[in-house]
């Protein structure tokens, strides 16, 4: 039965009206309720997807978390030494980087010195120590240039283990050159003059000026006035009765015209050579007042030092021989230092220019290490019968000196 259609409607209002307020079929109820089902099950599913998903990936942070803190707190010997040494030629450039603790300091102390034994230049006293160790890595920088560098970061200043105390114009520059590339040798490079000018000053002062140095590297300095100067043995000897001397001697009257040389290039004005060599050349008296020929007296110098020293503990270095075989000369200046003998020919090589050997490039320069302008210069020329005059002076103090050292030099 139909509905009365309201007053004022149309006969499609009324029929419109019917459509939309008709009663729900059993088809659009079934509809509903299947909607109204599916839809909110299908939200819980995306929902616990979505929670299950967040939860394995904060999982898996956690886990590589955990891994990378503990790669970075426990970190193996090896990455440690990635992380610390750079492996570049670098000359002035730091090898340390500025992150690396003090608390890794004995380990990469005890690394680098197996690395400096698997190069034949670790000390003889920490083979045994350096031998469990094992070999890291390998470096194109020189051994002597990483020690050093190694030494600057992490060594202390010392008083010296040894000492170059002369003499003055027989090689004492050159041996101090040549034995300073070895890597267990750290020395001062200019003359500290601190046990005959200096002394005043403290062993303070004088510790403050030397360089850095690891604990089996040898501390050495170089002032060739210390043979010759009275007050020098003991006041070494006070400082320590063990120190080693190195005495580089050469032919005295050699040494006397090359030391007369230097002199002359810096005050063109002095006498002549024999002016001062005698008092009267007439009668063969040479003036032992002149300091050119004082320090060529050898023995009477040693006879000082004796008294504070043993004869063992002085080192004397053929001027001479340091020409001809400079790898010889430094062969027996390391054993007599206590070093491994890493100093060999192969480190010179003969300039014909300069009339002495020079040290061949190293692997961190471009070009070979010679001594200085002032090193090699020709000699003032020198009447022959003065030069034997000053020979037949000095004859019968070189024989004592042979015989005190035990060795023959060759000078007459």
């Amino acid at each position: 039965m139909q509905s009365p259609v309201p007053q004022g409607d149309t006969a499609v209002q009324a029929q419109h009206r019917r459509k939309t307020c008709s009663p729900l079929t059993h088809g659009d109820m079934a509809y509903r309720l299947i909607s109204n089902r599916i839809v909110p099950s299908s939200n819980r599913l995306s929902k616990r997807f979505i929670f299950i998903f967040t939860i394995s990936l904060s999982f898996t942070y956690l886990c590589y978390s955990i891994l990378f803190c503990c790669g970075t707190i426990m970190p193996t010997q090896s990455s440690e030494e990635k992380k610390c040494l750079h492996h570049k030629n670098v000359g002035s450039k730091k090898l340390l980087q500025k992150d690396c603790t003090a608390d890794r300091r004995t380990a990469l102390d005890e690394t680098l010195n197996v690395a400096f034994t698997h190069q034949g230049s670790s000390n003889a006293r920490n083979q045994s120590r350096n031998s469990a160790l094992p070999i890291t890595h390998k470096r194109s920088i020189a051994p002597s240039e990483y020690n050093i560098t190694v030494a600057q970061k992490y060594g202390n200043k010392k008083l010296p283990n040894a000492l170059i105390i002369g003499v003055k114009k027989g090689g004492t520059r050159a041996v101090l050159e040549f034995i300073r590339i070895h890597p267990d040798v750290r020395a001062l490079g200019t003359e500290p003059h601190f046990f005959d000018r200096n002394y005043d000053r403290g062993l303070d002062w004088y510790r403050g000026l030397m360089p850095r140095t690891l604990d089996s590297q040898i501390t050495l300095e170089k002032t060739p006035s210390y043979f010759v100067t009275r007050e020098a043995p003991r006041r070494i000897a006070s400082m320590s009765p063990n120190t080693k001397l190195i005495v580089v001697v050469r032919n005295p009257v050699t040494r006397a015209i090359s030391d007369y040389t230097q002199t002359l290039s810096k005050k063109p004005d002095i006498p002549t050579f024999e002016e001062l060599a005698f008092q009267n050349r007439s009668q063969g008296l040479v003036d032992t007042s002149w300091n050119a020929i004082r320090i060529g007296m050898y023995i009477l110098h040693l006879e000082n030092w004796l008294q504070y020293f043993r004869l063992s503990q002085i080192h004397f270095v053929s001027g001479e021989r340091l020409i001809t075989d400079p790898a010889g000369e430094l062969g027996r200046v390391q054993d007599f230092l206590g070093l491994k003998r890493i100093i060999t020919d192969k480190h010179f090589y003969f300039n014909r220019t300069k009339g002495f050997p020079c040290l061949k490039k190293p692997e961190s320069s471009s070009q070979p290490r010679c001594l200085g302008k002032s090193k090699g210069r020709t000699h003032v020329q020198i009447d022959r019968e003065v030069i034997e005059q000053l020979r037949d002076f000095y004859r019968p103090f070189n024989i004592k000196f042979y015989e005190m050292v035990g060795q023959d030099f060759r000078w007459d």
